[in-house]
């Protein structure tokens, strides 16, 4: 009985010093601007103004305010496009997109009549028909892959200006 109460103090200073909370030192650092940041790395402190807070506080990141396009115009020297000049890249552009699609689309018609001629296609060795699918699933991958192809081209086109 003297044993196990012996032993159930020991279980009692063992759980209550794993669950004391860990003692660290947290900084406040002041900078130039008067604005004040959290640490707990001394190292980050050194050549700082900084002091050491003794109650516990949550350091959350804060999230910066949007910026608006109106807040924050163009610096003075950035270079600005005149609309005649910005109408032809817009231009050059779009008849790139329609001559890239032009191109999808005949890939696509040729993708779909490979496709069919080789589903008319039987040969010998394929007594089962899952070698009939294998064959045909390269082109099948094909004519799908042109096809999100043409899609993408023509959201692009008309997002265009």
């Amino acid at each position: 009985m003297v044993c196990s109460i012996r032993y159930l103090g020991l279980v009692a200073a063992l759980v209550f010093v794993l669950a004391a909370p860990a003692r660290g030192d947290t900084f406040k650092c002041i900078d130039a601007n008067g604005r004040a940041t959290y640490t707990n790395m001394k190292e980050e402190t050194k050549g700082k103004n900084c002091s050491v807070v003794m109650r516990e506080i949550s350091v959350v990141p804060a999230v910066p305010p949007a910026r608006s396009a109106a807040a924050n115009p163009s610096p003075a020297g950035f270079p600005k496009v005149d609309p005649a000049t910005q109408k032809n890249r817009d231009g050059a552009r779009r008849r790139i997109l329609e001559e890239e699609l032009s191109g999808e689309e005949k890939a696509l018609a040729q993708a779909k009549t490979e496709l069919t001629e080789q589903e008319s296609v039987r040969t010998g060795g394929e007594k089962n028909y899952q070698r009939v699918l294998d064959r045909l699933q390269k082109y099948k991958d094909e004519v799908e892959l042109h096809e999100k192809n043409v899609e993408a081209l023509k959201k692009e086109l008309s997002n265009a200006k």
